[in-house]
């Protein structure tokens, strides 16, 4: 068996460049999500901050739909069973992209994160806007557990 053909500078540097970061950094150069997004901030600096925004969005989303009552009591059975599924598997969904957002490790992607499902909560979750003082029913769906 033949050794591998030793590696250029170039390949070098695209190899070194696939390497994920292990521990917390700061800084606008991160790939959230997908490959090459947002891309490069020397070239597109506003693109970092859409990508914080649209992780922000994405925890409060995920907040609303742990706590929204979309289901009407009285509904069919069935029709409320396949309704409740369907918002289950789009919460886990959205929140496992929001955990591999969260795992690029980068600083400004886990605050906003935490302040999206922070403030997500206040509005949708805790009693702040809640016009009873005896909660009923609080969500179609049973909280999240790990």
């Amino acid at each position: 068996m033949a050794a591998p053909p030793p590696m250029n500078m170039t390949a070098m540097m695209h190899h070194h460049k696939m390497l994920m970061h292990m521990t917390f950094f700061w800084g606008k150069s991160a790939e959230i999500l997908f490959s090459g997004w947002p891309g490069s901030s020397d070239k597109r600096p506003y693109m970092y901050f859409v990508a914080l925004l649209f992780v922000f969005v994405l925890s409060i989303l995920v907040e609303w739909l742990s706590h929204c009552q979309l289901i009407k009591p009285g509904s069919n059975h069935v029709a409320a069973g396949l309704v409740q599924t369907l918002l289950h598997a789009l919460r886990v969904g959205l929140a496992y992209m929001l955990m591999l957002a969260v795992m690029s490790f980068n600083g400004g992607v886990f605050l906003v994160a935490v302040a999206g499902h922070t403030l997500g909560f206040l509005f949708f979750g805790s009693r702040v806007f809640k016009k009873t003082q005896i909660p009923p029913k609080t969500s179609d769906l049973p909280p999240i557990s790990c």
